[in-house]
């Protein structure tokens, strides 16, 4: 297993994500604090350590493909890689790019 898990990626694809993520967010209710919860909690984050998929990780695996779907290529490559490097099968990983 990689420790390419807990290394912080460039700001650019750190601020896409946080972006993305928080725009699926407000898609969902927000009925006893849901969404607001999980946006409170990625908004002020920055980008150390695994902050980076903490915050895929967050989402369950369809709102992991959309999530991928609003990434650029780039972006995605480097979420599919940390993913690989802590051993997940391709199966689960939505972040492949082909």
């Amino acid at each position: 297993m990689s420790k390419l898990y807990y290394v912080a990626p460039p700001d650019d694809q750190f601020r896409e994500v946080k972006k993305k993520a928080i725009e699926i967010w407000k898609t969902y209710s927000d009925r006893g604090g849901y969404s607001s919860g999980r946006i409170d909690k990625i908004k002020d984050m920055k980008n150390i350590s695994d902050n980076f998929m903490f915050m895929v990780a967050m989402f369950d695996i369809n709102n992991q493909k959309k999530l991928a779907i609003k990434l650029s290529k780039e972006t995605k490559e480097a979420v599919s890689d940390r993913i690989r490097s802590g051993g997940t099968p391709d199966v689960y990983n939505m972040f492949l790019v082909f």
